[in-house]
């Protein structure tokens, strides 16, 4: 995919729900935590969530967003909900305006050992987010900080297991094994203050939100910070998806971001451009620059501590693999009933998809002799970021036509 879709939220909401820690959780008392496995799709965390004891869904585990939301208005009709009030909410835009439903005294259940009742949840009218056209997956909805603020939370993206602790029997873990890293929490969301070079010969600070609802490595607000220069090396495109639609806006690299005493370099960056004159103010985006997303994280075994409002990270062995980029100049998402379709979603000009006239549109059926439908999209996007040079032969249906169709990939930046 190119780039790599985003898909996050903008909430300027209060709390749903004032009912007590005891009134809402169902934990064990021995060792007072849960082990919950979940699914790493591109790039997303996706957790099982039994909803009201009878849908199996599958919601994405999102420290960005400040409520839990389902997307699907059909599943809290059937449940005959009594919807308390409609709210509006903003979309990734910042500009877009939609429509929600507040819904109280939903149960929700992670395992056979942790359950959550009396939950009010975000009902969205429509389904704005189309989650599985960039997943690859079916998804439901988003698991917020609403629930999440209750629990210290221990996220290992390398046995793909979340760790929710009562934070009465949690211990502060030695700073040799896992770092404190400086944070402080907004709406029950972490963010960090890291210095940054975006060009190699220019420093600066940047406050950046901790998302693992965002499938990508950084996104800078351009408008933020004076000193938040484009780097000289950049392409003009699509920078993600979400509840408003397209995101316009520019790719390149941050020559280097520090975090505690680690390093990180040449990391792939989203630039988008929020105007002043865009109905969300900075204040409600807690004069933030921008958005660390699960490229970076999923480098760190990660510690939150919401209660305390502490952020442990410790690096993983993924920690100094090279921050790699789409080299085929197209992005593409699933669509169809069975997400069965392959279908180029944007092309860059000058690229070696745009070169061979590969259009928005066009549907990819076989890869270098493999189905379509037989890959996935996580293999297809992860075929695509392969090293320069390599070829990738297509068969393209568009429209009534089958137009077969040879790509060479290469470094875009």
């Amino acid at each position: 995919m190119y780039p790599k879709l985003l898909l996050f939220l903008c909430l300027c909401l209060g709390a749903l729900s004032a009912n007590t820690q005891e009134e809402l959780i169902s934990i064990p008392r021995g060792s007072g935590k849960v082990e919950i496995p979940f699914e790493y799709v591109n790039n997303f965390i996706v957790v099982s969530v039994v909803f009201n004891k009878i849908f199996p869904l599958k919601f994405i585990f999102d420290t960005g967003a400040e409520n839990t939301i389902l997307t699907r208005k059909e599943i809290t009709d059937l449940l005959n909900i009594d919807y308390q009030r409609e709210i509006s909410i903003f979309g990734s835009d910042l500009t877009t305006e939609l429509t929600a439903y507040v819904a109280p005294g939903i149960s929700m259940e992670f395992g056979e050992h942790l359950q959550i009742s009396s939950q009010a949840v975000l009902v969205m009218k429509e389904d704005y987010f189309r989650f599985e056209e960039y997943a690859g997956i079916e998804v439901h909805g988003i698991l917020g900080a609403d629930i999440l603020r209750r629990f210290v939370i221990h996220i290992d993206y390398r046995r793909q297991k979340i760790i929710f602790q009562d934070p009465s029997k949690f211990s502060v873990p030695r700073a040799r094994n896992f770092p404190n890293i400086p944070s402080e929490f907004s709406r029950h969301k972490p963010y960090f203050n890291l210095p940054a070079s975006i060009r190699a010969d220019q420093s600066t600070e940047i406050k950046l939100l901790m998302d693992t609802g965002a499938s990508l490595a950084l996104l800078l607000y351009t408008h933020s910070d004076s000193l938040l220069q484009l780097p000289p090396e950049l392409i003009r495109t699509t920078i993600g998806h979400g509840l408003g639609g397209s995101i316009d806006g520019y790719v390149g690299r941050t020559s280097k971001l520090s975090i505690g005493e680690l390093e990180l370099n040449n990391i792939v960056t989203n630039f988008q451009d929020v105007a002043e004159q865009y109905v969300i103010d900075s204040t409600f985006l807690n004069n933030r620059n921008g958005i660390m997303g699960n490229v970076i994280l999923q480098r760190f075994n990660i510690i939150i501590d919401y209660v305390r409002e502490e952020v442990y990270l410790k690096p993983n062995k993924y920690f100094t693999e090279a921050f790699k980029f789409d080299r085929s100049g197209m992005s593409v998402i699933v669509t169809g009933e069975q997400l069965n379709k392959y279908i180029v979603l944007n092309v860059i000009k000058d690229s070696p998809a745009g070169e061979v006239d590969i259009r928005k549109g066009d549907e990819i059926r076989v890869l270098n002799g493999v189905p379509a439908n037989l890959r996935g999209l996580e293999n297809i996007l992860r075929f695509l970021r392969k090293k320069p040079g390599k070829k990738v032969r297509l068969l393209i249906k568009r429209g009534n036509e089958r137009i077969q169709k040879e790509i060479r990939l290469r470094d875009l930046i």
